[in-house]
Order: C-alpha cells, then sequence, then structure tokens
C-alpha cells in the first residue's frame, strides 16, 4: 500500500467516525489520532490527514450539495455512512485539492469503495465522481495537476 493511499485511508476512516458519531467537530483531533494511533501510529503523512479531515468536515454542506446534484437517485442520508465519506473525501480532492490530479482522486475513491464499501459501492463512487468529473471538464474546470498528467 503506498503512502499516500495510507493517508487516505486514515482520513475517511476518521471521517467515517465522524459522521457515524454525530459529526461533533470538537473531537475531530481525537478521531484523527485515534485512527492514526491503531492504523499506523509511526507512520508520517506530513499532516495530510488532519488536513483533509478538517478542510472536508469545513466544506461538508458545499461537497453534500455536490453528492446530492450527481447522485440523483440518492440523498447524502440515504448512502450507507462508508458509501458518503468515501464520496466526501474523493469529491474534495477532485474539486478542491490542486495538488491531486482528477483522476487520481477518483481512482483512489473508487479503490476504498471496493475496499471498505459493499458490493456495488466501486461502481457508485465511479459513477458519482466520474459524473463530477465530466462536469469539470464541460465547464473548463481542470486542476492544474489534470493539464500536467495528460
Amino acid at each position: 500500500m503506498s503512502n499516500r493511499h495510507l493517508a487516505r485511508t486514515m482520513a475517511m476512516q476518521a471521517l467515517y467516525e465522524w459522521d457515524f458519531r454525530g459529526q461533533d467537530t470538537s473531537r475531530l483531533p481525537e478521531l484523527v489520532a485515534y485512527v492514526k494511533q491503531e492504523f499506523a501510529k509511526d507512520f508520517d503523512d506530513g499532516g495530510y490527514v488532519e488536513r483533509q479531515v478538517a478542510a472536508i468536515v469545513s466544506k461538508v454542506a458545499e461537497l453534500d450539495g455536490y453528492l446530492e446534484r450527481f447522485a440523483p437517485n440518492w440523498t447524502v442520508a440515504g448512502m450507507t455512512v462508508m458509501d458518503r465519506n468515501i464520496l466526501r473525501l474523493g469529491m474534495y480532492e477532485l474539486k478542491y485539492d490542486s495538488a491531486i490530479p482528477s483522476k487520481v482522486a477518483i481512482n483512489e475513491a473508487i479503490e476504498l469503495g471496493k475496499t471498505f464499501g459493499g458490493d456495488a459501492s466501486g461502481k457508485f463512487v465511479n459513477g458519482v465522481l466520474g459524473a463530477v468529473y465530466k462536469a469539470m471538464v464541460e465547464a473548463g474546470e481542470l486542476k492544474e495537476a489534470d493539464k500536467n498528467t495528460k
């Protein structure tokens, strides 16, 4: 498992805990510390997990709006806790993290869905994030990281 994939996995697990336990933002540092201690206590992610989790939580309403728009047959509340947090992480990286190429964000989210979600999670994540990416391309919203990976 690559270092960034491990860091994404830990970020997803912290988001899952945060969401499952009622979205208490005051507990975020504790949840992140717990996940890091349990899964990779000596792993130095350069602050990635803390940054991503904090950024996602700060934009959760906006991210959920995108999920509602691009998963039209689902509500965010109707999604499994795992799927919606994988999608939040993937959506954040896709839309807002300028250092991560869009296709990497999508592929990593699909892998998280396959590993941690249900039987159809990988396809669900692919469909939602693929639709967002298509809309970004049509609107000319490619990130600089995308332009360098063609």
